[in-house]
């Protein structure tokens, strides 16, 4: 029988609960945008943004933090910046966590999104332009009401991808208990100490369960989108 978690194992799993909500949250806005242009707009340099789009999901999640920390460090173009400007310091902090689970979630919330915006009827779309709705009007009360269990669906995905984000995470903010180990960190470092096994099984327990209900939660919605689409 596995053992209660003790006081570290707990802040890293509360750690990680709290990234993964954050860069879903930021991560949101952008994402239901930019799946919006992708699935509704012709543009030259279109198929450019969509690769661009996917390169978290083919790149080594260590080039993603590599790059999180050369723009967004202390020195970074954009880091130093925020850093003179608004006394921000992303990098090696919690913050910085939040970005490189984001990053990496991203990908996975714009197919999503996309996803379930082609699958909206654009004749609808039409037809309320016909009848004098705005485009804006149209987006919130045709299309983004028939998206809303897409999006979910995107949202639960990318909260399961943030909650097991590792490579960029930590490149970019290290493995500071208490700070920036979330629960991947503190399962890895469980397995590099030793007499760590017990508390490296918890950990792992925790992240299966929690991943197998994000995919059933994520799975059940799409599957309800479905039926709410030919019905």
């Amino acid at each position: 029988m596995l053992s209660p978690l003790t006081p570290v194992e707990v802040d890293a799993l509360v750690l990680s609960l709290k990234v993964a909500f954050w860069a879903v949250v930021c991560s949101l806005p952008f994402g239901v945008m930019l799946a919006w242009v992708l699935s509704r707009l012709d543009f030259p340099g279109k198929s450019l943004v969509d690769a661009l789009l996917h390169l978290p999901l083919v790149l080594p999640p260590v080039v993603i933090g590599y790059l999180l920390l050369v723009a967004l460090g202390r020195n970074g173009f954009i880091g130093k910046m925020l850093y003179e400007q608004f006394g921000l310091s992303i990098a090696f902090t919690w913050k910085g966590a939040v970005a490189a689970a984001a990053v990496m979630a991203f990908p996975l919330l714009v197919r999503t999104v996309r996803l379930s915006l082609d699958a909206v009827d654009t004749k609808l779309e039409m037809a309320a332009r016909t009848l004098g709705a705005g485009p804006w009007r149209v987006f919130f009360t045709i299309t983004l009401p028939l998206s809303i269990p897409g999006i979910v669906a995107g949202m639960v995905l990318a909260l399961a991808r943030s909650l097991g984000e590792f490579g960029a995470t930590i490149t970019f903010v290290s493995n500071i208990p208490g700070q920036t180990q979330t629960l991947p960190l503190a399962l890895y470092t469980m397995t590099q100490v030793p007499h760590g096994e017990a508390a490296a099984m918890r950990l792992c327990c925790i992240a299966v369960g929690i991943a197998l209900c994000a995919l059933i939660g994520a799975n059940w919605l799409e599957k309800r989108f479905a039926r709410h689409v030919g019905g």
